[in-house]
This record gives C-alpha cells, structure tokens and sequence, in this order.
C-alpha cells in the first residue's frame, strides 16, 4: 500500500508514538544521569524532560509544517 492510501488519523497515531518515544527516552536518560549524580534535587531529570519536551515538539512542528 502506498502512503496515500493510509488513513489521515494514521500519520497522528504515529506522531504521537513517536512524541511519546522520544519524550520517554529523554526522561529515561535524566533518570540514570540522575542516579549517577547522587543529587537530592532532580536537576538532570528535569533538564532532560525539558530538552526532550522540546525536541518533541520542535519534531512535530516540523513534520506538521511539511502539510
């Protein structure tokens, strides 16, 4: 099947999946960095979940813009 006889709400489906992916690897990464650190404050998870919540967004923007 070719991509245009997907339907519309597929190309969501897999936009949210991949937010969700890139969103929960970032979080994952501050996690362990975090571990690591031995920090009382979450300074690195929460920079992490910041920069990730970016790129995630900056992604689909991007692919969004492309319509």
């Amino acid at each position: 099947m070719s991509q245009d006889n997907y339907p519309g709400y597929v190309k969501y489906i897999g936009l949210a999946f991949q937010m969700c992916a890139i969103i929960g690897l970032g979080t994952w990464v501050g996690l362990k960095v975090q571990e690591r650190s031995q920090m009382k404050f979450p300074v690195w998870l929460l920079l992490f979940c910041f920069v990730s919540i970016s790129i995630a967004f900056y992604s689909l923007f991007k692919s969004m813009k492309q319509d």
